[in-house]
């Protein structure tokens, strides 16, 4: 069972401030026949919608099977954070493949923000509700690390970052929990459901298929064919591209054990009102530079968006809106006495590489899975490498060779995640202690 979940209407969104502003969304019906089609996607999130919206772009139709409605798991629900990085530090990378393999593995998510921005025209006012750019404000008393972590992805990785002293940062946030920071101006936060229900109106008005309520529950190759069975219906594709990430299951195992669904949290506050301006004078996303961090952004109306953790666990409603607002409080103190209206939380998917992956299985069969932890971008990576792979022979899937599909650690994995986030969050406060 998903946590938060509807149990009177289980294929409907959670109840969560996406789900709330989404508006009136279509819904797309169910499978009940069999079609044949080249290529079929399983999951219709956002790295399901980017792939077959990518290869609409090149001419290519395809069907995607969702299980319950698109964006219905971590595409739907997360913090909307959008940038050219990976979870991944540049730094690891190039220790990882060298200096050029890191370059051009940077390239892609690069390319793919210039090509969201493409696709946000005419609707940024709708999905985008702030402005533009993103703070990442260091929570370590540690301006040399800040300083040159910058240097690296302006000189090396060719950003445009803007350093942003203590001096800078204390006048923005009114909090002494930020010392150092850098802005990010190309990177923006985003209604990450919205977006979703855009780009699939992209796919379908270029001749892509969606259906709803229709989970893979089969898939086998029968002669040159893909055949792949839903509870009524049945696709036969050319090729397949599986793209469920934290929500496959067994439906492949070897896909399924190579990724970790780990619950992530996040909090809707009541209105602030001038509440707000006593702890931001800024009204730009925001993170902090731990590995356990909070990120969060103010909305048009006062209220504030908090999200942050990892865990196994999925706690009630209750005590899920007293966890994450003590972290709220732990920086802004100043907002003690006010309301949460909802908290939510929601499987993402991660590997053990800290990448993306993105590959062939062979004999006509993708996978684009694991973006849990990298922001809603590198969806789009995914998709667009996938497409170019299967329109145009493109290789750019071989740059995520190296990330390739580890054992997550099933039965275990979300044990072991959670004994990992414990250690980061150790490892967070004895950095704190010695440096602050």
């Amino acid at each position: 069972m998903q946590p938060y979940h509807n149990a009177n209407k289980p294929h409907e969104y959670i109840d969560c401030y996406y789900s709330r502003s989404l508006g009136e969304a279509p819904h797309y019906p169910p499978l009940d026949q069999e079609i044949s089609v080249p290529v079929c996607i399983i999951g219709g999130g956002l790295a399901g919608i980017s792939s077959a919206l990518g290869l609409a772009e090149r001419g290519i139709k395809s069907v995607i099977l969702e299980s319950n409605r698109i964006g219905w798991g971590a595409s739907g629900r997360n913090g909307g954070f959008v940038s050219a990085l990976y979870s991944a530090s540049p730094a690891s990378l190039i220790k990882r493949v060298g200096l050029e393999h890191a370059q051009a593995l940077h390239k892609l998510p690069k390319a793919a923000l210039k090509l969201m921005h493409k696709r946000l025209e005419g609707v940024k006012d709708a999905i985008i509700p702030q402005p533009e750019g993103v703070s990442v404000v260091s929570w370590f008393n540690d301006e040399k690390s800040v300083r040159a972590h910058v240097e690296q992805l302006n000189d090396v990785f060719d950003e445009n970052i803007r350093f942003m002293p203590r001096e800078e940062v204390r006048d923005a946030y009114k909090t002494k929990r930020y010392y150092d920071g850098y802005f990010r101006p190309d990177s923006m936060q985003i209604h990450s459901l919205k977006y979703v229900h855009h780009t699939a109106q992209m796919a379908v008005s270029k001749g892509a298929k969606i259906y709803e309520n229709s989970a893979a529950i089969r898939v086998y190759k029968r002669q040159d064919k893909w055949c792949i069975e839903t509870a009524s219906g049945m696709v036969l594709a050319d090729q397949i591209v599986y793209c469920c990430s934290a929500y496959i299951k067994n439906l492949h195992p070897k896909l399924s054990r190579a990724t970790l669904p780990v619950a992530t949290y996040v909090l809707l506050t009541e209105p602030l009102g001038d509440k707000l301006d006593e702890c931001m004078r800024v009204r730009y996303a925001t993170a902090d530079n731990r590995t356990s961090s909070n990120y969060y952004r103010p909305l048009a109306d006062g209220r504030l968006l908090w999200g942050g953790r990892v865990s196994m666990f999925h706690p009630s409603q209750a005590r899920l809106k007293n966890i994450m607002m003590k972290d709220l409080l732990s920086v802004y103190p100043q907002l003690n006495g006010i309301k949460a209206e909802v908290a939510w939380g929601g499987y993402m998917g991660y590997a053990r590489h800290e990448m993306p992956q993105i590959g062939t299985l062979g004999d006509g069969a993708w996978y684009c899975q694991g973006f849990g932890g990298h922001g809603m971008c590198t969806t789009t990576v995914g998709g667009e490498v996938i497409a170019g792979a299967i329109a145009n022979n493109n290789e750019d899937y071989k740059l995520f060779a190296p990330f390739g599909l580890d054992y997550a650690g099933k039965p275990m994995g979300p044990a072991i995640a959670q004994a990992a986030y414990w250690y980061f969050q150790g490892r967070d406060k004895l950095k704190e202690w010695r440096l602050n």
